[in-house]
């Protein structure tokens, strides 16, 4: 019987024991619907619609930021490690350079390796406590929780086709196999003899397979890539690198007899990290970690692509013309800015964070420049999250009002990692700084920025917002006294509308001009409705997409729409791609480009229209408590209107609430124009005609 594709499943001749009631679990083949029944009355028949949480990356990996406080303090990143297993990796950024610490279930909590060390394992009685089922516990130890130090900590949970833990005891001879849980071919394996007393044999040996071939290098060490891995992962005595390579299959991987990773009686442990393998998403046919190499130019640039965004990347130089090099983990949580060179950190030495070349993210994969010419580098890479569509507001958005104080460390607390936030002077007079409304974006950089309310390309002297440089779920400001503190000067009221990327809600991409119609890859999930798009470079109007592929607004403009299919090519935005013309406010030959994207989902967001009746209109958002933001822009092309704002941190009330204009270089201002409505927001008969006249036609995004 040949395989044929349905919706959700594969049906074929031979069956396949259900994993679990989820819609991606194992059930193909052809069964009766009395085998059916025997497996839901044992809860394991798929449910359609019912997803596995194991299938997003957001519940297998974590690189969660803290500061220490020298007593207990309990890691909540949403990773079960009490009941799935799973590996703790902690280092210190700074200002105190230590060990990286790494835990794991198989060996139980408090005891540590050290990769930057070949020392067998050791106890450390206040250093990693507990594994939770939502992340971890520490003690007092300074080297991953002393008072005020900065730390990052990287959770890998044990998952099929992601990553896996195991330990054995060696007992010499070649070609022994060690069976395994992670369900597909690995990419990368690390082995570090644990037991005492064998230190010179303690290295920590790795195998890096691409295709059919592998590459061997110690991690505790900058050694490039050995040629003669034999004794190490393979039976043979003089293996070739692809013979090496076939020894590592879906069930099990192959060492050798040498004792740093075989020897007779020694203690082991190893993980293994997939490639490739497929088995999350919606669709269970994502992958959300990858091991691959590549070859820099005689510039020592490279690009490398996934198929997806990633957001930690491990690497380090095998081979070339100078491949000696430390090994290297950049994130998007520490910093790995596109064009800026990312915060790294060396899993072979002790030091606090510095500069690791630059390495930019894109939708599809990673970029790299400044690194060694013409030189081999190994990299294993994760995807991006979250993959899960949210079901909150509150997961992806959060207005958060404050009062400036002038000092470093303003903390705002909005309970997730911050991707966008656009700054708010709600003052009057607006005189701290030259124009309104900075856009802050994670993945162009720290502290540079563009401002709604100008044509001005992009740039610094804002400030600097720290992006959750300490927190997972706050924003950090520093900034210090006027005239430079723009985000927060002394006394001055603000609001910060933050925003955090999500499938379906809301993506950034940055791409560079070529001149000529082109499409650009983004990973919204779905068809943007609404689009915003500044150059970068130099300065350009905000071009803004609002579902007419024909016409186009200013952000920094109150004009109406304008007939142009230069900036869309008369082209509708697609799941995957968006196309714009030839314009320079979206494609100029390489000018950069930064284009934020917004969509509507259900009971999260709703981007969408109404007609003015100058009487009062209840929107209807499908939203069950309000919305805590609404953005307003008449676009009726003969009639202008000013970007309104509101949000529930300043206040929608039945009565007057203040608004700001998005175009405008001015501070809050009290009427009462909207209300508050359950399903959405209501627009009210005092509102003016750029929100409510007769015949009058308004874009809107509102989010719950």
């Amino acid at each position: 019987m040949s395989i044929k594709k349905w919706p959700g499943a594969v049906v074929s001749d031979v069956k396949v024991e259900p994993a679990g009631a989820y819609q991606n679990s194992a059930a193909s083949g052809v069964w009766t619907l009395e085998q059916q029944a025997y497996w839901e009355a044992q809860g394991l028949w798929p449910v359609p619609g019912s997803i596995n949480p194991d299938s997003y990356i957001e519940n297998l990996f974590s690189t969660y930021l803290y500061t220490g406080n020298s007593s207990t303090q309990t890691i909540t990143n949403g990773i079960d490690l009490a009941n799935e297993g799973g590996l703790v990796w902690l280092k210190s950024r700074g200002p105190t350079g230590y060990n990286h610490y790494l835990y794991d279930t198989n060996r139980g909590a408090t005891y540590v390796l050290f990769s930057n060390l070949t020392n067998s394992y050791g106890t450390q009685a206040n250093g990693l406590t507990a594994f939770n089922n939502n992340g971890f516990t520490q003690g007092s130890f300074i080297g991953s929780n002393g008072a005020g130090e900065n730390y990052v900590s990287w959770t890998f949970r044990k998952a099929p086709k992601f990553f896996d833990v195991v330990t054995y005891t060696g007992n010499g001879v070649a070609g022994r196999q060690i069976a395994h849980n992670l369900g597909s071919k690995p990419g990368f394996i690390i082995v570090k003899r644990t037991d005492t007393g064998n230190d010179p044999y303690n290295y920590w040996r790795t195998a890096h397979i691409v295709g059919g071939t592998l590459t061997a290098m110690d991690l505790n060490t900058t050694a490039e890539a050995s040629t003669t891995p034999w004794g190490l992962w393979s039976d043979s005595a003089t293996p070739t690198s692809a013979y090496a390579a076939a020894g590592q299959t879906s069930t099990y991987f192959t060492v050798g007899s040498n004792a740093s990773i075989n020897g007779s009686g020694g203690s082991f442990v190893a993980y293994l990290f997939a490639h490739d393998a497929g088995g999350f998403g919606d669709d269970g046919l994502q992958n959300v970690i990858s091991c691959g190499s590549f070859t820099t130019d005689g510039s020592g640039n490279a690009t490398v692509n996934l198929g997806y965004e990633p957001q930690w990347i491990l690497q380090k130089s095998a081979s070339g013309s100078n491949p000696i090099g430390n090994w290297f983990i950049s994130d998007v949580m520490r910093g790995m800015p596109i064009d800026f060179v990312s915060r790294a950190l060396r899993p072979n030495l002790p030091d606090v964070e510095s500069s690791g070349g630059t390495t930019s993210p894109t939708a599809t994969g990673f970029s790299n420049s400044g690194f060694q010419p013409t030189t081999t580098y190994i990299y294993v890479a994760i995807r991006r999250g979250p993959m899960k569509t949210p079901t909150s507001g509150t997961e992806v958005f959060a207005p958060v009002t404050y009062t400036g104080t002038g000092t470093t460390g303003q903390n705002l607390i909005t309970g997730f990692p911050v991707d966008m936030f656009i700054n708010a002077d709600r003052t009057s007079s607006v005189n701290m700084r030259p124009y309104a409304f900075p856009v802050f974006t994670r993945i162009l950089s720290l502290n540079n920025a563009f401002a709604t309310s100008k044509a001005d390309s992009w740039g610094g002297g804002w400030g600097t917002a720290y992006w959750n440089d300490t927190s997972n779920t706050s924003l950090i400001l520093t900034d210090g006294s006027a005239p430079s503190s723009y985000n927060n000067q002394t006394g001055v009221t603000f609001v910060n509308w933050c925003f955090r990327r999500a499938p379906g809600f809301f993506d950034v991409v940055r791409y560079t001009g070529t001149g000529v119609a082109r499409t650009v890859t983004h990973n919204l999930g779905i068809a943007p409705e609404l689009m915003l798009v500044k150059r970068m470079d130099v300065n350009d109007a905000w071009a803004v997409y609002f579902g007419d592929p024909t016409d186009y607004l200013r952000l920094n403009d109150p004009q109406g729409a304008v007939d142009d299919v230069n900036r869309w090519n008369d082209t509708a935005p697609t799941s995957t791609v968006f196309t714009v013309g030839t314009d320079t406010e979206v494609n100029v030959f390489n000018s950069t480009y930064c284009a934020y994207l917004f969509a509507t989902v259900a009971g999260v967001s709703k981007f969408g229209s109404y007609a003015g009746t100058g009487a009062n209109i209840n929107v209807d958002c499908g939203f069950s408590s309000g919305a805590r933001f609404i953005l307003i822009k008449r676009t009726d092309p003969a009639s202008s209107g000013d970007w309104f704002v509101w949000d529930s941190a300043r206040g929608i009330v039945a009565g007057n609430e203040p608004y700001l204009r998005l175009n405008l270089n001015s501070g809050d201002v009290t009427d009462d124009y909207i209300d508050p409505l359950a399903s959405g927001f209501t627009v009210t008969s005092l509102a003016p005609a750029a929100l409510n006249t007769s015949g009058g036609n308004y874009i809107f995004l509102a989010i719950a």
